[in-house]
């Protein structure tokens, strides 16, 4: 309670707010975000018809229609030259043919190994596989690597990082392991088997001879023939003591273009209308499974999905009733994002409004569960806020202030930490809007065990605590749209690239 009083005094002291009241505006708009209508629109987002929502299927189609014509009726405007589509292409990439041959045995792509490079050859490549492991410049000393393919121990490193030093240090390829457990690694297999057709999505690209093959811990062990502690212990001080191994590979692959959309509804403001505060969620998950079982999404991300459709609902009912927010409000659901933040990144390249007047980005993403950590608390009403204060001192407190004066949750910030293991900072929509240092939350509620499986389905969504929390970032972004200054950038965004 004590730290309750402090956060008001420093509030009222920061910010010269009003703390001790509850906007009666502000409390009516906010009370028109209900359960039943939460629950209305997830039952048609997360449904067998939409098969996923996956990027470019038909599903993801359905879902965008079904949001455009929800803008519509709200009377927002379609800013993309009139429309509610941001529409662009990205390359679906497969690779219909994949080889690894150790000696006279050959390895099975999506079991024993994922590719996870890029190349496209004629024939197949024959090279010496030498064993690296940590890619430190100590063991870069020790190892010559070039024109090698390279084996690494990239457990806790940043695998992009250490890839890119190996190929610089003019390696011809990577077999890389990046996770101990081989059960992480048979379910991504898995993954990667029902995306063997459809093939990875992402922005056109000239072709990289680049073999980059993932491998189990057990099966790095099993190529160069060691006890995988032996190999451990090589990896960070001996990698010399591995023997090299004679192997061949070969890539062939196909490329097709699909065409997506964001789906943008616009509120203009009044005497701040310049100045635009984007809301977003993504609306695409994940193309149903080799076996034809349907990931629904219905937590990721149809809870966010829909937390967007009823604010944008409530600011436009108050809209036409002649209650317009000072700034103007931009409300995004975006696609792609399961593909690699790929919606998200489009729009801050092309944006329909500049970027340099995007005051915030409030960014939803999984809104409607219990997860882990709180699975077992009596009192389960919490919500997690990332990066609030990364970038402005002020957005976190303002946050705070919000939460205290309207809805009470237990406001968790564990994943602000630097070290995160998770990485989550890193994991939704809101980074690309704070790369270019717009100061950016990103709201969740946690990962649970149907986390990208078909039981991610709207009868497991916690939709009274959903509520609460979508009513939040409405209140949030009432306070955020009307007050007299935007939140100042005064810190530094310091979590680099992804």
């Amino acid at each position: 309670m004590k730290r309750r009083f402090w956060l008001v005094g420093a509030l009222a002291l920061l910010l010269g707010a009003n703390v001790s009241a509850q906007d009666a505006t502000a409390l009516k708009y906010g009370a028109t975000i209900t359960a039943e209508d939460l629950e209305r629109h997830l039952r048609y987002i997360a449904s067998e018809e939409l098969q996923g929502r996956d990027t470019g299927a038909e599903g993801q189609k359905k879902a965008a229609e079904y949001l455009k014509a929800h803008f519509q009726d709200l009377g927002l405007t379609g800013p993309v030259n009139g429309d509610y589509y941001q529409v662009f292409d990205l390359a679906a990439v497969s690779y219909p043919e994949v080889t690894f041959q150790l000696g006279r045995e050959k390895l099975e792509a999506n079991k024993d190994f994922i590719f996870i490079g890029d190349g496209d050859m004629r024939r197949a490549q024959r090279a010496d596989l030498v064993f690296l492991g940590e890619a430190t410049e100590g063991n870069l000393s020790k190892v010559d690597v070039n024109g090698k393919l390279v084996g690494l121990w990239a457990i806790g490193a940043r695998a992009q990082n250490v890839v890119k030093d190996v190929m610089d240090a003019g390696a011809l390829g990577i077999v890389i392991t990046t996770m101990e457990d081989q059960a992480n690694f048979d379910r991504l297999a898995s993954r990667y088997r029902s995306l063997s057709t459809s093939g990875r999505l992402g922005f056109e690209q000239a072709t990289k001879q680049e073999p980059i093959f993932l491998v189990s811990a057990t099966q790095m062990a099993r190529i160069f023939d060691v006890p995988m502690e032996i190999l451990k212990e090589a990896a960070r001080n001996n990698p010399e003591s591995i023997n090299a191994k004679k192997v061949s590979y070969q890539v062939k692959k196909n490329k097709r273009i699909v065409s997506t959309e964001n789906v943008l509804g616009y509120l203009e403001g009044t005497d701040k209308k310049d100045e635009v505060l984007v809301i977003s969620a993504h609306y695409d998950h994940v193309a149903p499974n080799a076996d034809g079982s349907v990931n629904y999404g219905a937590d990721d991300n149809g809870s966010g999905t829909v937390a967007v459709m009823e604010i944008a609902e409530a600011f436009a009912m108050a809209a036409k009733d002649g209650i317009r927010p000072r700034r103007s409000i931009l409300f995004i659901a975006l696609t792609a994002e399961e593909k690699g933040l790929l919606g998200s990144q489009y729009y801050v390249e092309n944006p329909i409004f500049p970027l340099e007047n995007t005051v915030n980005n409030f960014n939803i993403d999984m809104l409607g569960r219990i997860d882990y950590e709180y699975q077992d608390v009596e009192n389960p009403n919490y919500l997690y806020a990332i990066g609030s204060d990364m970038l402005s001192s002020h957005l976190k407190i303002i946050l705070d202030y919000n939460n205290i004066t309207y809805t009470g949750l237990t406001l968790d910030y564990r994943y602000d930490a630097p070290d995160d293991p998770n990485r989550f900072y890193y994991r939704s929509d809101h980074y690309n809007f704070a790369k270019y240092n717009i100061p950016s939350i990103f709201f969740f509620s946690g990962l649970h065990d149907d986390y990208h499986t078909p039981a991610d389905t709207v009868d497991k969504i916690e939709f009274p605590l959903m509520t609460t929390r979508a009513r939040l970032i409405f209140h949030l972004s009432w306070d955020i749209a009307n007050r007299e200054h935007r939140t100042p950038v005064d810190g530094t965004n310091t979590r680099g690239e992804r």
